[in-house]
């Protein structure tokens, strides 16, 4: 029979017509070359508009580069008709047809006011448009995805549509769909092929040829050099899997596979495992090419020695490793020198003492500064320990770098493991970012671990590790870092104590107790006390633009004879209210009433401290925290001074 273009459809039969050119176009698009899909899908949409007596059929496709637009490929309307845009977001104007679409529907619409509630935003469109009826067809290869859209419409009057219709219709969106994507395909492989002679005349890759209904292969002599196959040896698709290391070759596999069940290019990269064991990588490329009726389907392809690249980025990869650990140590030793520069400026950076106690003390810290030992300080707040604990860095050989410190009380136990050995990204909810440790930073330099004693038990143990073998993992890894940190500890708690009460590990506490160092608290020195208080007043002088000329006697004797539960903080705390109370040259100091009278000193010290903790809260009223509150004016912490008022049972009742 004659191509359906050469037949008069005045002699069709009405009843056969519709029919008769469906199988006419359905042989035509079997073998119609690639080139001339595109111009004899036009003219069937011609055809069928006059055989139907419709108006209009437009081809949509998706563009692959624009998820959800879709481009007018192909329409057929009277000539004097005002084409739709070439391009559109469907979702944004018929969202509930392509809903339809998605779902593989065909959706005939007889009159618009048919439409359901839901599908009013098409229904707005479809008037904007002028449709008063149509057919819409999702265009599909196989259960491929959704590719486009055909539709024939009506915009003269409304039309009922048979389901001969229908089922026509819908067939030759299927003969369209198949024929785009062999066009696809076509151009594709061409586009392949011209890359491909391209690559080899440039890198001289190497080219192959696989017959799909036989297995044999074809390969250039480049190819049989990159494989290492032998000039005669004779290859078949078993050849090349036999090389292919174990690992790769179910990916090599199945990328093959969607490559000749989709049409598209095969893209692929895997090891190789050469006859003396070495290992190359090896890039190919590949497109599937369907036979005709005279010969079979092939896979044809390039491939290319990529060993050198691969190495480089593992290089590279490495490279950026190390410059983001290098990036985030900057970062965080960046703030920690930020808190440091601001600690040194609020506080003494020098230790202030003429008395033996201080001169052992400091003697201690000598000798043992010189080593790598570790360092266990003691004293109670505020005595100075974070002091010392800077002393000893600065006479170590690890002085050039800096001092790192934890506060391990002050934070929650959360984040304390955080702090000290740091996260990968997306170590937990939350972990957005990598995080560098305080053991990493301090790597090479020393780690100042305040209150200690506060570290929860199960961080003890990895803290132990860490001092035993110098290793450490990140949260989140499993990649052991190694590190070189000398440590110094610090706690105002009796460890021996906090041991036998199962609050601290034994073992941890035999490591961290090598050289310890106790610092009295300054009521069991206060010949220094003097020396500190002219220290303080020449420190606030410049900061608050005061000057003091004179220190009255008693005034000095009041200072001395002062418990200072507090210890060199509170000292530090009350010279510097003082300077700011004082309205002449002469100092003037606020100790609480009656502090030196009501503390018996042949009393224990429990009582001391009660005393003077109640004397301080009934002068700031009970206000415990703030400028100017009982915490700050002993010295103390907030929650150190509510533990304190817990243990020695201090409420407001009480006075």
């Amino acid at each position: 029979m004659a191509p359906f273009e050469n037949i008069p459809y005045s002699e069709l039969s009405n009843k056969s017509q519709f029919e008769t050119l469906l199988a006419e176009i359905s042989t035509l698009f079997i073998s119609l070359p690639a080139d001339q899909i595109s111009r004899k899908i036009e003219d069937v949409q011609g055809r069928i508009c006059e055989l139907l007596d419709l108006d209009r059929s437009t081809l949509w496709q998706f563009l692959e580069q624009e998820p959800g637009i879709l481009r007018l490929t192909h329409i057929h309307q009277p000539p004097d008709s005002l084409p739709p845009a070439d391009r559109m977001n469907a979702n944004d104007f018929f969202p509930w047809i392509m809903q339809k679409m998605k779902d593989g529907e065909t959706v005939t619409i007889s009159k618009m006011t048919d439409l359901p509630a839901e599908a009013d935003r098409d229904r707005e469109s479809f008037i904007f448009y002028g449709a008063k009826s149509g057919i819409y067809v999702p265009l599909s290869v196989g259960q491929g995805l959704l590719f486009g859209v055909l539709t024939f419409a009506a915009m003269r009057e409304e039309r009922d549509w048979t389901e001969r219709v229908v089922q026509g219709v819908t067939l030759l969106a299927q003969v369209f769909s198949n024929a785009l994507a062999r066009q696809q395909a076509e151009m594709a492989l061409r586009e392949s092929e011209s890359r491909l002679i391209l690559a080899t005349n440039a890198v001289g890759a190497g080219l192959w040829s696989v017959e799909l209904n036989t297995g044999s292969v074809w390969v250039s002599g480049k190819t049989r050099d990159l494989f290492h196959f032998s000039p005669n040896e004779k290859l078949n698709t078993e050849s090349f899997f036999n090389v292919i290391h174990p690992e790769d070759c179910e990916r090599v596999n199945q990328a093959v596979q969607q490559a000749i069940h989709s049409g598209a290019s095969f893209l692929c990269e895997y090891r190789i495992v050469l006859p003396d064991g070495n290992i190359r990588w090896i890039g190919a490329r590949g497109q599937h090419h369907p036979g005709s009726a005279e010969e079979s389907d092939r896979l044809l392809g390039v491939s290319f020695d990529i060993s050198a690249r691969k190495q480089m980025e593992e290089q590279l990869k490495e490279r950026l490793d190390e410059i983001e650990d290098l990036k985030q140590r900057f970062e965080q030793m960046n703030i920690y020198l930020k808190e440091e520069v601001k600690l040194l400026t609020e506080h003494s950076s020098g230790i202030l003492g003429q008395s033996a106690t201080i001169k052992n003390i400091l003697t201690q810290a000598e000798q043992v500064a010189g080593t790598d030992s570790t360092v266990l300080l003691l004293g109670e707040t505020g005595t100075g320990k974070g002091l010392l604990a800077k002393a000893i860095h600065g006479m170590s050989l690890r002085k050039d770098q800096q001092l790192v410190t934890v506060n391990c009380s002050s934070l929650p136990p959360s984040l304390i493991e955080n702090e000290l050995f740091g996260r990968e990204k997306g170590a937990y909810t939350g972990a957005m970012t990598k995080m560098v440790g305080r053991f990493e930073l301090a790597d090479g330099s020393t780690l100042f671990l305040d209150e200690i004693a506060e570290l929860p038990l199960d961080l003890q143990s990895k803290l132990l590790r860490v001092l035993e073998e110098g290793i450490l993992e990140r949260l989140g890894s499993t990649k052991s870092l190694h590190v070189n940190v000398r440590i110094i500890a610090a706690t105002n708690r009796d460890l021996q104590q906090e041991v036998e009460n199962g609050k601290f590990r034994q073992d941890l506490f035999y490591r961290l107790s090598v050289f310890p160092i106790l610092i009295p608290p300054l009521r069991e020195r206060s010949e220094d006390i003097p020396l500190m208080v002219r220290a303080f007043v020449r420190e606030f002088q410049k900061r608050l633009g005061r000057q003091i000329e004179r220190i009255p006697n008693k005034t000095m004797q009041d200072l001395i004879s002062y418990p200072w539960l507090g210890n060199v903080r509170e000292l530090r705390n009350v010279i510097e209210r003082g300077m700011i109370l004082s309205k002449d040259k002469t100092l003037v100091v606020h100790l609480p009433t009656n502090a030196s009278s009501e503390t018996d000193v042949t009393g224990n010290l429990e009582d001391m401290m009660r005393r003077q903790i109640l004397t301080v809260l009934k002068n700031t009223h009970w206000r415990v925290a703030g400028r100017g509150g009982a915490a700050e004016i002993l010295g103390l912490k907030r929650s150190t001074l509510y533990s304190k008022m817990k243990k020695l049972g201090i409420h407001r009742s009480n006075s």
